[in-house]
């Protein structure tokens, strides 16, 4: 598939790493746990380099809306914006 331009890997590559993270976690396998992450990263760094994106400028400019929300705990430390 392409989009303006960039290719983009199958969808099932980026679900393999996640599912492999998830896997990592549920093991509770710290080592694991930091490769896989690391692969989650390096699928979205190159996922933004594609669109030439900055991805730590849109973590923070996500990170001023988040801030803005006003937030709900769902009691498991988790919480959503309303």
């Amino acid at each position: 598939m392409r989009l303006g331009g960039a290719n983009l890997w199958p969808r099932r590559r980026s679900l393999l790493e996640m599912q492999e993270l998830g896997e990592a976690v549920q093991d509770r396998d710290v080592s694991e746990i930091g490769k896989e992450a690391a692969d989650v990263l390096i699928l979205l760094y190159r996922l933004a380099d594609q669109f030439d994106l900055d991805l730590d400028q849109e973590v923070q400019a996500k990170m001023a809306i988040n801030r803005s929300r006003t937030w709900v705990s769902k009691g498991d430390g988790t919480g959503s914006h309303v």
